[in-house]
């Protein structure tokens, strides 16, 4: 373990958060799957840190119970699978930021991530890459600002606000602006709800 994931284990531990850190992808991932009970219900949040790890897939495929609102006929459908997700057993996500001293900083458009990260599931495993490390709470906002939502909004070619076009935060109020809720998470409760799995390697935005 390098010394930046030993030191950001070690404050998120202090903080009641379970954190665990591999170098290898695969291991990460391996060890995503084994914290999730197979009779619990599973759905996820937008995350590219996910996708890059195959969870999703590999879920699938050992015949876990999943909510997947990309399954979704209708958007009314995709709408309801949002909702329902809000109380599942198990909920995966990234995070756009992580400081050193273990904050979790997070920028939601429609505040459906940000809601389960909070409150509702059982249990929250969040997936992040070293890259997602920040030096303080305000470095890990200014990341999430101008580097994770700039990238993030690039998923939504008919959105327009401006760090569409710059890739610079404007903290505009555009209609399209996907920076609706600023969510700091400072200690896990109860303990051990939150459990983030840190990879030494550069994923998502």
């Amino acid at each position: 373990m390098n010394a930046k994931a030993e030191k950001v284990i070690k404050a998120l531990k202090s903080r009641n958060f379970d954190a665990y850190y591999f170098d290898d992808c695969e291991d990460a991932a391996q060890k995503i799957i084994s914290l999730v009970p197979k009779e619990h219900q599973v759905s996820w949040g937008g995350s590219k840190t996910l996708t890059e790890l195959g969870i999703q897939e590999k879920l699938a495929a050992a015949g876990y119970n999943l909510l997947d609102r990309d399954k979704a006929a209708s958007p009314e459908e995709r709408l309801e699978i949002m909702r329902r997700a809000l109380l599942c057993d198990t909920y995966l996500t990234g995070t756009n930021a992580i400081s050193e001293d273990g904050w979790l900083v997070n920028i939601d458009g429609n505040g459906n991530r940000a809601a389960a990260m909070i409150y509702g599931p059982k249990q929250v495993i969040i997936a992040a890459g070293i890259n997602k490390v920040a030096k303080n709470h305000k470095d890990a906002l200014c990341r999430a600002r101008n580097i994770a939502a700039p990238l993030n909004i690039k998923r939504f070619p008919n959105l327009q606000p401006p760090c569409s076009k710059n890739g610079k935060c404007a903290d505009c109020l555009s209609p399209d602006t996907i920076c609706s809720f600023f969510v700091s998470t400072r200690f896990c409760k109860p303990a051990g709800r939150i459990k983030i799995v840190l990879i030494g390697k550069t994923l998502g935005f």
